[in-house]
């Protein structure tokens, strides 16, 4: 049986944390940032969890990590 492959895009996105869960980078931080409130633009700095609803689809791009 072949082995089974990690979706390069999801393991330079998603990095998992000690207890397990799975962080991401907020969206919306890119560009056009001119008309965003700085507090706003503070608060997509940080990281973010992956829902549940996502979680699913996340570990089947990256089996064996989790």
């Amino acid at each position: 049986m072949p082995k089974m492959k990690t979706n390069s895009s999801a393991k330079k996105r998603f990095k998992i944390t000690g207890s397990g869960k799975v962080k991401r980078k907020q969206a919306f931080h890119n560009h056009i940032l001119t008309k965003k409130e700085t507090k706003r633009k503070r608060s997509l700095q940080k990281f973010a969890l992956v829902s549940d609803a996502d979680m699913n689809n996340v570990k089947f791009m990256l089996p064996g990590k989790l």
